[in-house]
């Protein structure tokens, strides 16, 4: 038998197939599928003729799968029910009844905010299974999306996103997170100068890396003590008393123990939102867009 796509045989002349193999002639299976006699016998000759292969033995007493034939019925049959259960996921999130999402977010974004994003949209629409990848930066996120391998991807908006479109969810707040006996040396919260000479531990593969200093606040915390690649072992320095670090406040509160969350004077913030491509989007992305920004 001929190898081929699917995309060089038409549905329908492997749906035609079907009905002849289980009805046994042409004209019960023409019958069935409200189809003109001469067309569906010109649909099987046809397929027949793309595959290579002899498909059914014909008689007077109606046709019988030849042996390629019987090899090509297990496979046409899981073809049209593959097709048929796209079709139905398809309008199911269409209708946003079903499904399944698929979105990416920055792990440093799980609390703060996507945890309650995917609890409200949870509450509006139960049945949409949500598909959460995780990434350590902001060109994974990109790279996700851009590739099709998520639908929307939650990120910090601070650089440009060409060929990505955006929408804004939140400001967030950039904290600094500090072992209790060096919070006693800095007021409350913390002005910039005063952070200057900090013991300070950061970690090397996220956004609130060496990258993130290096960027927004290389004169304020120039004092860096240790980068570590580790994100479990930097916090149990800081807790050690080795240093401060700068997280998201609301994670820092959340996941963080023994330690003191400090504001900087003026306050820190990031704009976060989602990207996704331009041009339409699923019934299900669109409305999770709405959720999490109305």
């Amino acid at each position: 038998m001929t190898e081929l796509s699917l995309s060089e045989v038409d549905l329908r002349l492997i749906e035609y197939f079907v009905a002849v193999a289980d009805h046994g002639t042409v004209t019960r299976a023409a019958q069935s599928l409200y189809v003109a006699q001469p067309s569906l016998s010109q649909a099987i000759r046809t397929l027949e003729r793309k595959l290579g292969v002899t498909l059914f033995e014909r008689s007077g007493r109606g046709l019988t799968l030849t042996a390629d034939g019987t090899l090509f019925l297990a496979p046409a049959r899981q073809i049209l029910s593959d097709v048929q259960l796209a079709a139905e996921q398809v309008a199911a999130v269409r209708d946003v009844a079903g499904g399944r999402l698929k979105l990416a977010a920055l792990s440093s974004l799980a609390i703060d905010p996507l945890a309650g994003l995917l609890s409200r949209f949870h509450a509006q629409f139960p049945n949409v299974v949500l598909d959460v990848a995780d990434a350590d930066n902001f060109a994974d996120i990109v790279e996700s999306v851009r590739e099709g391998r998520t639908e929307l991807g939650l990120t910090e908006l601070s650089e440009p996103t060409p060929s990505l479109q955006t929408r804004f969810v939140q400001e967030q707040e950039i904290a600094l997170v500090l072992p209790p006996e060096l919070a006693a040396t800095v007021p409350d919260p913390v002005p910039m100068p005063a952070a200057a000479d900090l013991p300070v531990v950061v970690e090397l593969s996220t956004t609130f890396g060496r990258a993130f200093i290096d960027s927004t606040l290389a004169d304020t915390l120039r004092n860096v003590v240790v980068e570590c690649a580790h994100r479990q072992a930097l916090w149990e320095l800081v807790r050690a008393g080795v240093g401060a670090t700068v997280l998201p406040r609301r994670f820092a509160e959340t996941e963080l123990e023994g330690v003191v969350v400090r504001s900087f004077s003026p306050p820190i913030t990031r704009p976060i939102g989602w990207v996704f491509r331009p041009g339409p989007l699923s019934p299900a992305a669109e409305a999770f867009l709405e959720s999490s920004t109305s």
